[in-house]
């Protein structure tokens, strides 16, 4: 158990916001600020020299902005980044693209002390960089070359004659955004089955998650909305606050009571598919913190459905993957470089089964 406080860098040009943070910050004696940098030279420079915990990451930043200084960091001297930003369009795309870059998370850049909300947005903040502080990050290079000859299956081969795929549900959290995007990215423009995600990310942020995920590969993005058809080789994701399940082939939107904190809910969106669709469901698991979505894929297991989790060397965080291969759940434990192949084969073998 950790008994020092973390040390952490505060990267933000606004002198106003920055000193905010700062002081958010200090509230809690768990938490040091050792180095503040107004711009993302300073960030790169603070985080080679003083080797903190983490890096609180602006993005729009004179010199160098937070995209690139996140890049630089997990380049040259790799530390957990967290990305605080405000909602704004042109910065959520940007904050996609640094999540790509290998910052682990995305979160609003908290009001002033005059909102009805300040305590509870500083608490949360706190809390979520000391859970990503713990986050052991490696020095992740661009992808280069062919792709790595997949592991054999750690489990065991997935049946003779799967049923036809239906739906495939995918839940996802830490490292979920840049996982999705390359997933995305190497899926065929014929997918044969929707595809409903969800994704933990700081409210406000949905929509231009969907907007960035869209411009990955050929597959349509959209935030999900109640009652809409669900169509083949669309991807739908769960909107801000509110769970994603499916009935009758439509979309389900809630606003029913967060399931172990949290909405939306891996478990949730399991456990409708497994009700839905039974065995003619597929489930896939990615990078996450924690452990939301392992009782849904219990239920959709004993309902006859597949399940495939990522693997611990590709995740940023082993945690709601890990803990549904710990189970014993999964049919397949795969890579994210093979993901997109193993997925598409076996939706496609269900296919021509059903």
């Amino acid at each position: 158990m950790r008994t020092e406080p973390l040390r952490i860098v505060v990267a933000e040009d606004s002198p106003t916001a920055r000193r905010l943070l700062v002081e958010i910050l200090r509230a809690d004696p768990a938490l040091s600020v050792v180095g503040e940098a107004k711009d993302g030279v300073e960030a790169v420079e603070l985080a080679q020299r003083l080797r903190p915990h983490l890096v609180t990451m602006d993005i729009q930043m004179p010199r160098m902005d937070g995209l690139e200084a996140t890049r630089r960091i997990m380049t040259e001297v790799p530390t957990p980044v967290v990305v605080v930003s405000t909602l704004v369009e042109r910065d959520i795309q940007t904050s996609m693209a640094a999540l790509r870059a290998g910052a682990l998370a995305v979160l609003q850049k908290p009001l002033g002390p005059e909102s009805p909300d300040f305590d509870a947005e500083s608490r949360r903040l706190r809390d979520t960089l000391k859970a990503m502080a713990e986050v052991k990050v490696v020095r992740r290079w661009p992808d280069r070359g062919t792709a790595p000859v997949p592991p054999p299956p750690a489990t065991p081969a997935p049946r003779k004659s799967p049923p036809r795929t239906a739906v495939v549900a995918l839940a996802a959290s830490t490292g979920g955004p840049a996982a999705l995007f390359r997933l995305l990215s190497e899926l065929p423009s014929d997918f044969p089955s929707p595809v409903l995600v969800v994704q933990h990310i700081a409210l406000g942020f949905g929509q231009g998650l969907a907007s960035w995920l869209a411009t990955a590969g050929p597959l349509p993005v959209r935030v999900a909305e109640e009652g809409e058809l669900l169509l083949p080789g669309h991807i739908y994701l769960a909107p801000d606050d509110r769970h994603l399940g499916i009935q009758d082939g439509r979309a389900q939107v809630s606003k029913a009571a967060p399931v172990n904190g949290f909405r939306p809910s891996a478990t949730w969106l399991f456990r409708s598919v497994a009700r839905a669709h039974g065995a003619e469901s597929l489930a896939v698991v990615l990078t996450g913190m924690g452990q939301d979505g392992l009782e849904g894929i219990r239920e959709l297991r004993e309902a006859g459905g597949r399940v495939l989790a990522q693997d611990e060397e590709s995740s940023v965080v082993f945690g709601m993957p890990g803990v549904v291969v710990g189970a014993g759940l999964a049919d397949e434990v795969v890579s994210l470089a093979s993901l997109p192949a193993r997925l598409t084969l076996a939706v496609r073998a269900g296919a021509q089964s059903g």
